[in-house]
């Protein structure tokens, strides 16, 4: 379970999130929603460790970043927006890397990675160095890296970027298969239409504060939209934002 308790920060002097709660429990997928400045990537920075909260507190499985730092950071798979690959390293090297960050015993490790490599037809390609992948390749190996360590916690920057419709698909049945394990997964996206049928409740940022948090239904009810889609409710947001 992951627990956000009340945090305030952002980056030095230029403060982005104010009081900012919420929970991803065993299982769920939530869906963090909001406009562009609204706070999502400064949240998923300070879950994962990138930047330190001015006050709060954060718990993955009841651990926090503060002294348990090594044990709370193995517990997260993380896929980012944009690919981020060691140009230097074949893919098969990176998972190696990967496998020694997280203390994983390489055998079982590797052993959980071939299955998702044969996943995304990448099996055939160990041997590769970056600068031979597409865009959706390197998406692709970020999938890999994060699912292979088996996390408690999943979170995924808009995973949908670059990949093609069969990616896609078979991303949407890992992520199904993490939640049927109990990994708790965050996920923030602008695909709403792909979000509202994957999602079981939705965190909605708006100017770094938690504006609504709930089921589509209770989100309906807090805009009163009764039959509105997750796009309309995003939409009146934009046009608040406009006025």
């Amino acid at each position: 379970m992951l627990e956000v308790k009340k945090i305030s920060g952002g980056y030095a002097n230029i403060p982005v999130l104010k009081d900012v709660s919420f929970q991803v429990g065993d299982g769920e997928l939530v869906g963090l929603i909001g406009l562009n400045g609204a706070g999502k990537s400064t949240t998923i920075k300070e879950i994962i460790g990138l930047l330190t909260p001015y006050q709060g507190e954060i718990f993955i499985d009841g651990e926090t970043p503060r002294g348990q730092s090594e044990a709370y950071r193995k517990k997260i798979g993380f896929i980012p927006e944009t690919p981020s690959l060691y140009e230097e390293l074949t893919l098969k090297e990176h998972l190696e890397v990967v496998a020694l960050a997280y203390d994983l015993e390489w055998e079982l490790a590797f052993g959980e990675a071939e299955k998702l490599l044969k996943i995304f037809r990448l099996e055939e390609k160990l041997d590769w160095f970056p600068v031979h992948f597409s865009k959706g390749m390197k998406q692709k190996v970020m999938i890999v890296c994060a699912l292979m360590v088996n996390p408690s916690l999943l979170i995924v920057d808009e995973p949908f970027l670059g990949l093609d419709p069969v990616a896609i698909k078979d991303l949407i049945d890992l992520i199904n298969q993490q939640r049927s394990k109990g990994t708790s997964i965050l996920m923030s996206t602008h695909v709403l239409d792909s979000a509202e049928k994957m999602c079981d409740r939705f965190v909605i940022l708006h100017h770094g504060q938690v504006l609504a948090d709930g089921t589509i239904e209770q989100l309906r009810k807090e805009f009163g939209q009764e039959r509105a889609s997750l796009n309309d409710i995003y939409l009146t947001l934009t046009q608040q934002e406009v006025d």
